[in-house]
């Protein structure tokens, strides 16, 4: 019997703050943030991730974040470019809805864990997904946290994943 193919899985890490949070957040939060992060998951070639419009994908490091601050090894998977694409593509309808978005509770680092998790049976880093309960433990993040909940964070340039107009 053959090994299956194995695929890499890389997490990319982006500071959306651009070393901004770094320096700010000892002032604003009394507490030391290192970014704000934005993630997504590369494989198959392609880097995939969530926002406000839904499960986008475009080339790795080719939204206009540019290329990510780190990428982290979260692996490697047996699942088929096409297995893979039908389970984002359920996801789209369901749990990873563009409406289903929100700042702190479901966001691209919600979307990245999840998938991580799908292809390698791995979380991706806590210092990630920890950050919005840092935040919110603060006063100034508890003050703020109307206005954040209706940021929408959309990364311009990728393309929406999915099945064109609903149809299955």
């Amino acid at each position: 019997m053959e090994p299956p193919n194995l695929y890499p899985v890389k997490l990319y890490v982006y500071d959306l703050s651009k070393g901004l949070a770094r320096r700010l957040s000892p002032i604003m939060l009394g507490k030391q943030l290192e970014g704000i992060w934005h993630t997504s998951i590369v494989v198959h070639k392609d880097e995939f991730f969530f926002g406000s419009g839904g499960i986008s994908s475009c080339p790795p490091g080719g939204t206009l974040l540019g290329p990510p601050d780190s990428v982290v090894d979260v692996g490697s998977t047996e699942v088929t470019e096409e297995i893979f694409l039908e389970y984002l593509s359920s996801l789209g309808e369901s749990l990873f809805r563009g409406e289903a978005y929100n700042l702190f509770e479901h966001n691209c680092n919600t979307f990245s864990n999840e998938v991580a998790q799908f292809l390698t049976g791995q979380k991706i880093p806590s210092y990630i997904t920890d950050l919005p309960s840092e935040v919110l433990s603060t006063p100034f993040g508890q003050a703020l946290r109307p206005l954040l909940d209706s940021i929408q964070i959309q990364p311009p340039g990728g393309s929406t994943v999915g099945r064109p107009n609903g149809q299955s």
